[in-house]
């Protein structure tokens, strides 16, 4: 199944838990002294569909508060703004589809012609793979891999184990774009980068 295809089909907790891992793994490096994990709290919110409004809240004042300025930081604390409150609603798969099109956007190449990120992302997202530099299509098949591991682990008695999974590919994914970012600023200093 092509990414938009699995969009299409996830259930509330696949969509809010996918779209938290899009956007975590967007995050810039953390200044010194910064929270380095400012999106935990909303990972209780994709387990407890009940917390996930005050968890909300908390994540959206918390990155107000930082105000960074920084790579992809005003872009995510956008689509924070605008996440439903209610994980039941029908807004969260529009959602959920926003924060995936960002972190393919992130992770293209900083040479992409300004404007064409956004096509290039959304032709990926929809199975045409033509182009695709390593990043973006590791970024690709990871968006796929977590939303088939919550659909797999759907079940009230391995959800927690499914939410674990997804946390640390988020995290590994978190790893390898900074990576790739810090390489970037050592090859050429001058260079703004999203994340």
């Amino acid at each position: 199944m092509s990414l938009l295809e699995l969009i299409a089909t996830a259930d509330e907790r696949g969509l809010a838990a996918s779209a938290v891992g899009c956007l975590d793994r967007c995050l810039p490096q953390p200044v010194d002294g910064a929270d380095p994990d400012p999106l935990r709290p909303l990972w209780a919110g994709c387990a407890d569909a009940a917390a996930w409004p005050e968890r909300l809240a908390e994540v959206r004042a918390a990155l107000d508060a930082a105000a960074d300025e920084e790579g992809a930081a005003p872009r995510i604390r956008k689509l924070l703004g605008e996440a439903p409150a209610d994980r039941a609603a029908p807004e969260l798969r529009e959602w959920a589809d926003a924060c995936s099109l960002l972190a393919l956007e992130v992770h293209l190449d900083p040479d992409t012609a300004p404007g064409a990120g956004t096509e290039t992302a959304r032709r990926r997202r929809a199975g045409d793979p033509d182009g695709a530099g390593p990043l973006p299509a590791g970024e690709l098949r990871r968006q796929v891999r977590i939303l088939e591991m919550l659909a797999a682990t759907a079940d009230a008695a391995s959800a927690g184990a499914g939410l674990r999974q997804v946390l640390e590919a988020s995290a590994e994914g978190q790893r390898v774009l900074r990576a790739a970012v810090s390489r970037r600023a050592r090859r050429d200093p001058d260079e703004r980068s999203w994340a």
